[in-house]
């Protein structure tokens, strides 16, 4: 059996990236702490140039090639993050990069990797699709195929992270982060637990993609049915060959969070905290906010491994948000189709201190009786007793409403 990735190969890769890698910091966040019941600290590697951990693995990797692997060229499969995190360094070291990316890869991601100089290649529905691409392509131009977590020297470069963890946070009890494939957290759990056993090692994944999860508890390694995930950067199907045993070994707990747990985390990282996550990078504190893990009362760092998220995706849970807060709210109310009643209607609106948003009048449907009509109203409200306040006041005046979920 081969060997696994150890601490020393973790602490020569540190010595290898330093400088060339930002040490993120490690800072407490009040917010998250008062709503987890933990003490937490937010490992921020969102703020890495390229906006994820990815380019710690990568250039770890790219550093360690002989001279005529090099000159042969680099080829990787990626859903974003690793991607940009080694077109990034190759470009910096002169070395040539293809990357293959599934068709429906965020344009933000692509449109970074191509910037920092790599051929991007798009291909398939998943990563599992571009990855088999990838293989093809690296077969027929002898580039080296650079895999995104399944490679020692990969997952030695994503373990640096937990020696920074215990430098900066020294007394700390446990460390969360997500999982896809493994290399992140396997990584990270080698690095600590061979330097301080105690730490408590927990691993989070999409409810929707289990694949780790799975492995460990069937004790074999399987293939998931495609499925999507607005975390997309640990949407991995497979677990990975030599991430396994390091997750088996090292990993106290794994647990899963949902779509609608991870989207509540990226808006309050947004709005309290000032800081952007894309959906895996916001995993860990979804976790924690949402009472997931057998962590109580502990001193956490969570891992915000990156923040390459889709504006477009962005808005649309900014916007699910307020809804869910009660800052949002649309009402389907009835009334009558005269001069006049939509003035007073917003009078009362406007004397309940919610701001419209949007209007929609029909005649013709919701069962509308002749000589009514129904409008649709989007406000902006301060919340669900704001809202629940301003629906009192629409019943005393006597309008018939629906609020519209």
């Amino acid at each position: 059996m081969e060997e696994m990735t150890g601490v020393r190969d973790i602490e020569r890769a540190h010595d290898r990236i330093r400088g060339e890698v930002a040490e993120s910091p490690c800072v407490e966040s009040r917010t998250v702490s008062d709503l987890a019941g933990n003490e937490v600290f937010l490992k921020l590697e969102n703020l890495q140039m390229t906006g994820s951990f990815k380019e710690r693995g990568a250039l770890n990797k790219l550093l360690t090639l002989q001279p005529d692997e090099r000159a042969r060229g680099v080829i990787t499969a990626s859903a974003g993050n690793h991607a940009q995190g080694l077109a990034y360094h190759a470009a910096r070291l002169g070395v040539d990069a293809e990357i293959v990316m599934p068709l429906h890869t965020p344009l933000v991601k692509v449109s970074a990797t191509s910037g920092y100089g790599a051929r991007v290649v798009l291909h398939g529905l998943n990563y599992d699709d571009a990855f088999a691409e990838a293989g093809r392509r690296a077969a027929e131009s002898g580039r080296v195929l650079v895999h995104a977590f399944d490679d020692d020297e990969v997952i030695a470069g994503q373990g640096t992270i937990g020696l920074e963890i215990l430098r900066q946070q020294p007394r700390v009890d446990a460390i969360i982060a997500p999982i896809g494939g493994g290399g992140l957290l396997g990584g990270i759990a080698c690095a600590v637990k061979e330097t301080n056993p105690r730490v408590r090692i927990v691993g989070v994944q999409t409810a929707r993609l289990p694949s780790m999860l799975q492995a460990l508890e069937s004790g074999e390694i399987s293939t998931l049915p495609p499925a999507s995930t607005i975390a997309d950067g640990i949407a991995v199907r497979r677990p990975g060959e030599r991430t396994l045993p390091l997750v088996r070994k090292y990993v106290d707990e794994i647990v899963t969070v949902e779509e609608e747990e991870i989207a509540s985390a990226i808006l309050l990282l947004l709005e309290r905290e000032k800081t952007l996550a894309e959906g895996a990078g916001a995993a860990a504190v979804a976790a924690l906010l949402h009472h997931k893990t057998t962590l109580k009362n502990q001193r956490v760092a969570a891992v915000v491994c990156g923040g390459n998220i889709d504006v477009t995706l962005l808005s649309r849970i900014i916007e699910r948000g307020l809804v869910k807060d009660g800052r949002r709210v649309r009402l389907r109310i009835h009334l009558p189709d005269h001069p006049g009643a939509l003035r007073k209607l917003c009078q009362i609106i406007e004397e309940g201190n919610a701001n419209i948003v949007e209007t929609n009048h029909d005649r013709a449907y919701y069962g509308v009786n002749l000589g009514d009509t129904v409008i649709d109203i989007t406000m902006e409200t301060r919340g669900r007793d704001h809202v629940e306040s301003l629906m009192e006041s629409l019943r005393n005046a006597g309008y018939e409403h629906d609020r519209i979920t």
